[in-house]
C-alpha cells in the first residue's frame, strides 16, 4: 500500500454523535462497521455548531475567529459571504501535491465560490437553498424519475410555531431513489466506477440528517414514536441559565412542540440517520467492488441537532454536547487497529492537517493538528487535554460565547450574559449551572484562566475585553 493513502471523507450534516455510538437505538450498520473495523473518536467536537463556519474550518483548519466566515454564508446578514482566497485550504494543498480530488454533495462554504475554486473537480448535489450557484443537477434527476413534490405535498407535516413556522419533519412520498442522499451516494459511486489517477481524495457531503426531517417510507415509519425515551435534559428549567436559551425556544417556534410532538419528529430524524447511513454503505461497498477496499475510510459531521434535547430545535448560542460534540471513525487498514477507541480530544478543524500530512506536503500555520500519531495509537506528550470552541451569532443576530471543554468540566464565557459551568460526571445533561456555586469556586477560577490562554494562543480578538471577567 501507497503512504499516501486514497481517502473517502463522509460527512454528514447536522448528525448527533450519540446515533453512532455502540448500543444507540438506531440502525447504522455501515457506519457501526467503520468503527468495528477502525477507530472511533469518543472526544470529537466541532470549533462552532453553524454549517458555513464550521465547514470554513474544515477547509482551512482555522477557528473561526482567524478564517472569518462567523456565520451562515446564505443568510443575509452574513458577515463574510464568501471564504478569503488568500488561505491556504486542504482541497488545493492536496490537489498541489498530486491528489486528484472529487467532491459531491452540500458545499455551504460561501455564496459565490464552490469546491472547483478550492482544488476540487465538483460532481454536484447541491441545494438552491445554501449553494444556489452550485445547484440544478438534482432538479433534474427527479425530473428523469417523474417526481414533482413540493413541501405541499408532503405528508405528516410537522412545524414549529410562531409567526414563521418552520417545517421540522415530514414524509416524503418519493421513491428512494428521488431523495438527495441517494442522488449524491449515487454520484460518488459513478465517480469510483470511472477511475482514478491515484492517489485520490473523495469527498461526500450527504445531507441530512439536517432540519427538516424529510424522509421517505420506508425510513419516516422504522422507529416508533412512543418507544423513544425523554432525554433527561428535557427537564429543562432555564433556571440559572443565560437569557438566551429560553427566548431561543421562541425564536425557533420550539416552545409549541410538546413531548408528543418531539417524539413523532425525533422518529423522523432516527429515519433520516438511518436513510444517510444506507447511502454511506452504497459508497463504501462501491469502493470495495472497484478494489479499493484498502483506501483510508474517514466519517464526521460538521455538527450536531438538538433534537428536544433542552426543548431546543436546531442549534444555536447553547453550547451543550448535542451539538459541539460529532462522530469521527477512522478506517485504514494496515495502519489503524480494528475496534481500537481514541479517547483524546481532537476536532473536526484537525482534519485540514491530517489530509495535509498524509499527502506528504508541508502543513501550513493554522489552529489544528494532524491527528495521524493518533491514529497509530501514539499520542504526543503535549497534546491538547480540553476543547476550545466558540459562537458568533446566526440569523437571529450576533452573541458571542467561547467554551472550554475538559476532561470532566466545561465552560461557557457568554460576552453579554451570565457564564456557565458544568460537572458533566455528575450532570451528564447540563441541567445544573454551578456558575455561582461556592464550591466549584476552584475549578471556575482554573477554566477561566485555562480559557483565556487558549483565546489568546489563538489569536481571539475578544480575549482583549474577555481578560477583564476571565481568570
Amino acid at each position: 500500500m501507497s503512504d499516501r493513502p486514497n481517502v473517502l471523507f463522509l460527512l454528514t450534516d447536522q448528525e448527533r454523535y450519540d446515533l453512532t455510538l455502540p448500543g444507540s437505538p438506531v440502525e447504522t450498520p455501515n457506519l457501526d462497521r467503520l468503527s468495528e473495523e477502525g477507530m472511533r473518536f469518543t472526544r470529537a467536537y466541532t470549533p462552532i455548531s453553524i454549517c458555513s463556519s464550521a465547514r470554513a474550518s474544515l477547509l482551512t483548519g482555522l477557528y473561526p475567529h482567524n478564517h472569518g466566515m462567523l456565520n451562515n454564508s446564505h443568510e443575509s446578514d452574513a458577515i463574510q459571504p464568501n471564504l478569503p482566497t488568500e488561505l491556504p485550504t486542504f482541497g488545493e494543498l492536496l490537489s498541489e501535491a498530486g491528489y486528484t480530488n472529487a467532491y459531491v454533495g452540500k458545499w455551504h462554504v460561501g455564496r459565490d465560490q464552490g469546491p472547483e475554486d478550492f482544488g476540487f473537480e465538483y460532481r454536484g448535489g447541491a441545494d438552491r437553498h445554501h449553494d444556489a450557484d452550485l445547484a440544478g443537477d438534482f432538479e433534474a434527476h427527479r425530473e428523469e424519475l417523474g417526481v414533482d413534490v413540493d413541501e405541499g405535498n408532503l405528508e405528516d407535516r410537522i412545524y414549529t410555531g410562531g409567526e414563521r413556522p418552520t417545517l421540522v419533519a415530514a414524509t416524503d412520498p418519493v421513491p428512494v431513489e428521488a431523495t438527495r442522499p441517494y442522488y449524491i451516494a449515487q454520484q460518488a459511486i459513478e465517480r469510483l466506477r470511472s477511475g482514478f489517477e491515484e492517489p485520490f481524495f473523495l469527498r461526500a457531503d450527504l445531507y441530512g440528517p439536517h432540519h427538516p426531517y424529510v424522509v421517505p417510507e420506508p425510513y419516516a415509519s422504522m422507529y416508533d414514536p412512543d418507544e423513544i425515551e425523554r432525554p433527561e435534559s428535557y427537564a429543562e428549567t432555564f433556571e440559572g441559565k443565560p437569557a438566551v436559551h429560553e427566548q431561543y425556544l421562541r425564536y425557533r417556534g420550539a416552545d409549541a412542540l410538546d413531548w408528543e410532538t418531539w417524539t413523532e419528529a425525533i422518529a423522523k430524524y432516527w429515519g433520516f440517520t438511518t436513510l444517510i447511513d444506507d447511502q454511506a454503505g452504497r459508497i463504501l461497498d462501491a469502493l470495495e467492488e472497484e478494489g479499493l477496499d484498502d483506501a483510508m475510510v474517514i466519517h464526521g459531521s460538521d455538527h450536531g441537532d438538538f433534537t428536544g434535547a433542552h426543548r431546543q430545535f436546531n442549534k444555536g448560542p447553547l453550547m451543550y454536547e448535542d451539538t459541539y460534540r460529532i462522530p469521527l471513525q477512522v478506517r485504514w487498514p494496515d495502519v489503524v487497529e480494528a475496534s481500537s477507541v481514541c479517547e483524546e480530544f481532537v476536532s473536526l478543524h484537525d482534519l485540514m492537517p491530517t489530509f495535509v500530512d498524509l499527502a506528504e506536503a508541508e502543513i501550513p500555520d493554522v489552529d489544528g493538528r494532524s491527528i495521524r500519531p493518533l491514529l497509530s495509537g501514539d499520542v504526543p506528550e503535549d497534546w491538547p487535554d480540553a476543547h476550545f470552541a466558540q459562537y458568533h451569532g446566526d440569523e437571529f443576530g450576533l452573541y458571542s460565547q467561547r467554551m472550554l471543554r475538559a476532561e470532566r468540566y466545561k465552560y461557557v464565557h457568554n460576552g453579554p450574559d451570565r457564564n456557565e459551568l458544568y460537572d458533566l460526571e455528575a450532570d451528564p445533561a447540563e441541567l445544573n449551572n454551578l456558575i455561582d456555586h461556592p464550591a466549584y469556586e476552584d475549578v471556575r477560577t482554573d477554566l477561566e484562566g485555562r480559557l483565556l490562554e487558549r483565546m489568546r494562543e489563538t489569536g481571539d480578538p475578544l480575549a482583549r475585553w474577555s481578560a477583564n471577567v476571565l481568570g
